[in-house]
C-alpha cells in the first residue's frame, strides 16, 4: 500500500506540474494583460517581500516529517501525540511573530519604495500586504497538518486536495478580473483557497489518520535536539529565499515594478523547471529516512541516487534544450509578448546552471537523514551572500540582467562545484560512476538538439503554427533518441507499464 502511495504521489506530483504548467501557460497572459504591466510587477513584488517571512518556519516542517517518521516505525504514539502538541503550539507563537514583522513591513512600505512607486502603487502594496500577512498568521499553526500527512506517507490525498486548489484558483480569479477585480481581489481569493486547503487537512488528520495531539508543554530537551537539526534547514531556507527571490526585492528598489514583472515572468519559468525535479525527491523523504534508520550501505542510497537522478536529467533536459531553442519565440509569440522578451534571458541565465542541482536533489534528503545538512549550509550560506552583494551591485548597473547573474554565480560556486565534491568525499556517494551515466545519456540528446537547431535555422518558428509544429518534432525525435540509446531496462520499464494499464482499460 505504501509503495502505491509512493508511485501514485510522484505521478501526482507531476500532475500538479503539469497542470501548473498548463494553468501558468494560459492564465499568466490573462493576468499580465487584466492588471497590466505595473500592477503585475507590484503584485509579484509583495507576494516575494511576504514570502521571506516563511523562513519563520525555522525548519520545523522537515523536522516533524522526520521525527513522524521515526515514531511511527517504532511505534510510539505518546511521543508523536507530544510532538504535534508541542509543535502546535510552536507554530501558533510563530504564527504571531510573522504577524508583527508583517504590520512593520506594511508600515514602511513607503521607505522602502517612495523612489520607484506613485502614490497609488503604495497604497496598494499597503493593502496587499496587510491581507498576505493575514493568511500567513493563519497558516503556520495549521501547516503542521500537511506535515503529518507527508509522514505518514498519504500523499494521493495532499495532491488531490492541492489540484483542486490549483484548478479552483484561476477559474474563479479570471471570473473576478472579467468584473474588474484586480490583485486584491487575487490575494483574497488566495487567501480563502489556503486556509480552506488548511482547513481541509486537520479534519484528514483527525477523522481518518486519528491524530491526537497532547499538550504537555514543550519539552526542551525534544526541542534541543531538534533545533540542532532544524536551525541548519532554517539557514538553507534563508539561503534559498536569498537565491531565488531575493532579486526581484532588489529590483523592485532600483528598478521599479515594471522591471520587476519581466523578472517574475522569468522567475515563473525556472520555477515551473525547478517543480519537474522536486516531485519525485518529494515523496521520497519518509523512505530515505528510514533507509538511514536501519543503516542502509552507501551502495544502497548511490543506488538511488543516481537512479532518481537519471529520471529527473531525462526529463529536465527535454525541458531546458527545449525552451534554449524555442523559448524565446514562445515568450513573444505565444505567450506574454515582446513586452517581457527579456525574460528569456533571465530565465536561460537562471534555468541551466540549475540543472545540476536539480538532478541531484534527492541528495539533499540523504543528507537531511544523515544529519549532515550543516556542512553543506555553512558553505551555502556563505555563496548566498555573496550572491546577495553581487546582485545588489549588478542589478544596479546591468538591471535585471545583472540581478540574474548573481544568482547563477552563486550557484555555479555552490549548488554545482562545492556538493559534487561534499556528495562525493563526505556523503560517500560515487559522483563519478553518476557522471559517467549523465555524459553517456547527454550525447543523444546533444545529437537531437544539433538536428533541430539545424531545422529551425532553415525553417524561422516566427508564427504559432511553425513554432508549435518544431517543438512537437523535437520532442518526438527526443523520446525515440532517448529511448533507443539513453534509457536502461528500469526507466523503460517504468515508462511501458503505465501506458500498458491504459491500454489494456481502453480495450476493456
Amino acid at each position: 500500500m505504501k509503495k502505491n502511495e509512493i508511485k501514485l504521489g510522484a505521478i501526482l506530483s507531476y500532475l500538479i506540474i503539469v497542470l501548473n504548467m498548463v494553468i501558468g501557460i494560459v492564465y499568466t497572459p490573462i493576468l499580465t494583460t487584466k492588471l497590466g504591466q505595473s500592477e503585475y510587477g507590484l503584485y509579484s513584488l509583495v507576494s516575494t517581500i511576504i514570502s521571506y517571512l516563511t523562513v519563520l518556519d525555522f525548519g520545523f516542517g522537515n523536522a516533524i516529517i522526520i521525527y513522524t517518521s521515526r515514531y511511527i516505525a517504532k511505534k510510539e504514539k505518546q511521543k508523536e501525540q507530544k510532538l504535534h502538541g508541542m509543535f502546535l503550539i510552536i507554530y501558533s507563537v510563530i504564527g504571531l511573530i510573522a504577524g508583527i514583522i508583517g504590520v512593520i513591513l506594511t508600515i514602511n512600505v513607503d521607505n522602502l519604495f517612495h523612489t520607484t512607486m506613485s502614490q497609488q502603487e503604495l497604497h496598494k502594496a499597503r493593502i496587499l500586504m496587510s491581507i498576505l500577512t493575514l493568511n500567513l498568521v493563519a497558516t503556520f499553526p495549521l501547516s503542521i497538518f500537511s506535515s503529518i500527512i507527508t509522514a505518514y506517507e498519504k500523499f494521493i490525498f495532499a495532491k488531490i486536495l492541492n489540484i483542486l486548489r490549483i484548478i479552483l484558483n484561476p477559474i474563479i480569479m479570471i471570473i473576478l478580473l472579467d468584473l474588474g477585480y484586480k490583485s486584491i481581489a487575487l490575494v483574497v481569493l488566495i487567501t480563502i483557497l489556503n486556509l480552506a486547503t488548511l482547513i481541509i487537512n486537520s479534519m484528514y488528520c483527525k477523522i481518518k489518520l486519528k491524530i491526537k495531539l497532547k499538550f504537555s508543554g514543550i519539552d526542551t530537551i525534544l526541542l534541543q535536539e531538534i533545533m540542532a537539526y532544524s536551525v541548519w534547514v532554517f539557514l538553507n531556507s534563508i539561503m534559498d529565499k536569498i537565491n531565488w527571490n531575493i532579486d526581484q526585492f532588489i529590483l523592485g528598489i532600483v528598478s521599479g515594478t515594471v522591471v520587476v514583472a519581466i523578472y517574475s515572468i522569468a522567475s515563473q519559468l525556472s520555477q515551473m523547471y525547478l517543480n519537474f525535479s522536486t516531485a519525485i525527491a518529494g515523496v521520497l523523504l519518509p523512505k530515505i529516512t528510514q533507509m538511514e534508520a536501519r543503516n542502509a550501505s552507501d551502495e544502497e542510497f548511490t543506488e538511488i541516487f543516481i537512479k532518481t537522478g537519471r529520471i529527473q536529467y531525462l526529463v529536465l533536459a527535454l525541458i531546458m534544450t527545449g525552451f534554449i531553442l524555442f523559448g524565446r519565440e514562445f515568450i513573444n509569440i505565444i505567450w506574454v509578448g515582446p513586452a517581457y522578451e527579456q525574460a528569456y534571458q533571465i530565465a536561460c541565465i537562471l534555468m541551466i546552471p540549475l540543472t545540476i542541482p536539480l538532478i541531484q536533489n534527492v541528495g539533499l534528503n540523504i543528507i537531511q537523514a544523515k544529519n549532515q545538512y550543516q556542512y553543506r549550509v555553512k558553505v551555502l550560506i556563505v555563496f548566498a551572500i555573496i550572491n546577495l552583494i553581487v546582485s545588489i551591485v549588478w542589478a544596479k548597473m546591468f538591471g535585471a540582467i545583472g540581478a540574474a547573474f548573481g544568482t547563477a554565480l552563486s550557484v555555479t560556486l555552490g549548488q554545482i562545484i562545492f556538493m559534487n565534491v561534499f556528495y562525493y568525499k563526505k556523503t560517500h556517494i560515487n559522483m563519478i560512476e553518476f557522471w559517467k551515466q549523465i555524459a553517456k545519456m547527454s550525447i543523444p540528446i546533444l545529437a537531437v538538439v544539433a538536428i533541430s537547431f539545424g531545422i529551425k535555422k532553415i525553417i524561422p518558428a516566427n508564427t504559432v503554427y511553425k513554432i508549435l509544429v518544431e517543438m512537437i518534432f523535437f520532442t518526438i525525435i527526443y523520446g525515440i533518441a532517448v529511448w533507443r540509446f539513453a534509457m536502461n531496462d528500469y526507466e523503460k520499464k517504468l515508462l511501458k507499464k503505465p501506458i500498458c494499464k491504459i491500454l489494456r482499460k481502453i480495450r476493456g
